[in-house]
């Protein structure tokens, strides 16, 4: 079962890069005390993420801070090393770029995909949710090959 509107996020390890390192944060670091845009994507690098999901982010960063959003954090299972270049490559500097590696929290939220089929293995769902302090208050899971209910856009609209 997938993680619900109301539910607390679940206890897992994430990763960012700082100076240089693969650094773990705490899903407590991330959203205790905090209102927090969270968005996930089935790949790095990958057509829809960079052309559309990703950019919209970037773009809107400074709006969606001004609905008193703290954190925008982008997760995707990959390693650290990649969410950061994918993140430096799309001029994503204001956004929390997060790997799940291992997959750990995507699984405990229950919003994996099968991507074998495209030689991917086991990656995350497409969606977005705003979460404060640690309760998630609104979640928007895409249906398979769309990007609009976890747009930035339609984030926007639900802050």
């Amino acid at each position: 079962m997938s993680i619900q509107e109301g539910d607390k996020v679940p206890s897992a390890t994430l990763h960012s890069m700082q100076d240089g390192k693969p650094t773990p944060m705490t899903t407590e670091d991330i959203f205790s005390g905090k209102k927090v845009v969270l968005f996930a994507v089935p790949g790095a690098f990958t057509p829809t993420c960079s052309m559309a999901h990703l950019p919209g982010f970037v773009v809107n960063a400074d709006t969606i801070i001004a609905k008193g959003v703290d954190t925008i954090a982008c997760v995707s299972v990959n390693d650290a090393f990649v969410m950061d270049a994918w993140g430096k490559d799309k001029n994503a500097e204001a956004l929390l770029m997060l790997g799940d590696g291992n997959g750990d929290f995507t699984q405990a939220l229950g919003l994996t995909m099968d991507g074998s089929g495209f030689g991917l293995g086991q990656r995350s769902q497409r969606y977005a949710m705003i979460v404060e302090d640690g309760v998630v208050t609104k979640l928007a899971v895409e249906e398979p090959g769309k990007l609009e209910v976890s747009a930035a856009e339609a984030v926007l609209e639900s802050l």
